[in-house]
């Protein structure tokens, strides 16, 4: 308001007061913008944009191998429990009748109760694309492996995980050599945001900042940014089936169930299977009177 008052010659261009600009003159218009400009901002949107659908997938593969773990760590044994009483419930039925396809049937769900795993369940999360997991390594070195707590990370070691990731993400490098080392940075972020680790978080962020700083990026020609857009492109497809096959998964499917609060998920399918266990000790028991 001040400046119009200082200067009342000047108006708006189109308004009514046009004809009172001063000599008749237009304002400078700016010099025109650089192709090779407006190509770099859509890189740079393009960029942010990937890191933040690499944070989302992220997110969700730590969510269904944490369901997964604490599935198998929380409930696996009130599974064991319903097949041991599935096996005594047809072993007691087939002691009775001695019926050809009663015993038949009683051999079978025995069966079920400690079936000899294969070599992928053996082996399964042992190995990583690192080598050995770190859970692998601890049972190895007798250091207590430390399970997730939760399914889903606290809302502050959500906050640190992505903070960090935007920052230290390796597609902001441009050398290879930064990249590298962003990429093991970042290995380390990902395995601390697996664990739910909040204080290791914090330790990596203090870590980050007092590193060296990136170096500003230079102006890059057209065909070098054209060939960086394909990439990113390339690269979110990629992504785009990570995420369809996590979504598909049978964890995954679990997880859809309740996205705003997975762990009583957890509880509900608990509840439910040791309301299948009672009702199959009344069953034995009632097999078992039978006799």
């Amino acid at each position: 308001m001040s400046e119009q008052t200082e200067q009342p010659e000047q108006t708006v261009p189109g308004g009514s007061g046009d004809s009172a600009v001063t000599g008749g003159e237009r304002p400078e218009e700016s010099p025109e913008e650089r192709p090779e400009a407006r190509l770099e901002r859509a890189v740079r949107a393009a960029e942010q944009a990937l890191i933040e659908f690499e944070i989302a997938v992220e997110t969700f593969r730590v969510e269904v191998e944490n369901f997964s773990r604490l599935h198998h760590q929380k409930l696996g044994p009130m599974y064991t429990r319903l097949d041991e009483l599935d096996a005594l419930i047809a072993e007691a039925k087939a002691a009775r009748t001695g019926d050809a396809e009663d015993l038949r049937r009683a051999r079978e769900a025995r069966s079920l109760v400690m079936p000899m795993p294969g070599v992928d369940e053996l082996f399964h999360d042992w190995l990583g694309s690192e080598g050995i997991s770190d859970d692998a390594a601890a049972m190895l070195t007798d250091r207590p492996v430390r399970p997730p707590e939760r399914v889903r990370p606290s809302e502050e070691v959500r906050r640190l995980y992505r903070e960090l990731v935007r920052q230290a993400h390796p597609d902001l490098a441009q050398e290879e050599g930064e990249r590298e080392r962003r990429d093991a940075f970042i290995a380390r972020v990902n395995a601390a945001y697996g664990r739910g680790d909040e204080g290791l978080l914090r330790v990596l962020a203090e870590e980050w900042a007092a590193g060296p700083a990136p170096e500003a990026a230079a102006p890059g020609e057209s065909d070098e940014l054209y060939a960086r857009l394909e990439w990113l492109a390339q690269r979110k497809e990629l992504l785009s089936l990570v995420a369809k096959e996590l979504e598909e998964s049978a964890i995954g499917s679990m997880l859809r169930m309740a996205p705003d609060d997975p762990d009583r998920l957890l509880e509900e399918i608990a509840e439910q299977l040791l309301a299948q266990v009672s009702e199959r000790e009344a069953e034995l028991a009632a097999e078992l009177a039978a006799e």
